[in-house]
């Protein structure tokens, strides 16, 4: 028998090469690592827009039960491991105590033993007014194709961080509010479209600390139209919002 053209396989030619690079490691990239999210909402307007896709560090705090895929029924381990704590003014995807299936995205206001309260709109963390500085007018969208304009500021936190809020309504139901005192282990969550947003003011409440699941890192790219339209991906593309780093100021 002729042996004189065998040669042994490599692993790099083999199927089970091949199911770990294309189906292993993408799943563990995304479990990990870095995961894609849609923004289906105004409540960050105007910092993330209704269509914006963004990727989000699951590594940056560590990892706790909601990392993982199944997080709301498989009780994988207490609290986090590795990573660093959350500053004021990072933008966090988390579960809410009251929502533990569906995933949040808003703006970390309060950290552990502050206080925070709204009084005619101004937020007031721990006892100090936020300076907060009026600018342009956003421009909002009406049901019927048209525009309004809404109040927008820049408002500082204590820590230096800036960003953008959106003021649509004088005297609404979150402008004025009791004075919050965030447990340990614990944080305070805002969105910065103030009158629209479902957050730690209002039904949320405080989100425990092993609830977090990532940081909003980068905006990716952002369409008008939902993703599986693929005949208006092309119109729908928002030409300024494409890479842009979310900690870029």
């Amino acid at each position: 028998m002729n042996k004189g053209n065998f040669r042994p396989v490599k692993f790099y030619e083999t199927w089970t090469f091949v199911i770990l690079v294309c189906i292993i490691l993408p799943i563990c990239f995304r479990a990990f690592l870095y995961s894609p999210r849609h923004i289906p909402s105004s409540s960050m307007k105007p910092t993330l827009l209704i269509g914006d896709y963004i990727f989000i560090s699951k590594f940056a705090y560590g990892f706790g039960k909601y990392t993982f895929p199944f997080g709301d029924k498989i009780n994988y381990f207490e609290g986090r491991i590795g990573g660093s704590k959350p500053k004021r003014g990072d933008i966090i995807v988390f579960r809410p105590p009251n929502d533990p299936q569906t995933d949040y995205i808003k703006r970390l206001i309060g950290l552990p033993g502050d206080t925070i309260q709204m009084k005619s709109g101004r937020l007031i963390l721990n006892g100090e007014v936020l300076p907060n500085k009026r600018r342009e007018d956003f421009l909002e969208d009406k049901a019927d194709g048209t525009k309004y304009n809404v109040k927008r500021y820049r408002e500082t936190l204590p820590n230096g961080v800036e960003y953008e809020v959106l003021d649509e309504v004088t005297a609404g139901p979150a402008d004025d509010s009791e004075v919050f005192t965030v447990p340990e282990n614990h944080y305070f969550f805002m969105g910065d479209n103030r009158d629209n947003s479902a957050d730690s003011r209002l039904n949320i409440g405080y989100v425990p600390e092993e609830n977090l699941i990532g940081k909003a890192e980068v905006i990716l790219f952002s369409n008008e139209y939902n993703f599986l339209e693929i005949w208006n991906w092309v119109r729908g593309f928002r030409e300024n919002r494409f890479i842009i780093d979310l900690y870029d100021e």
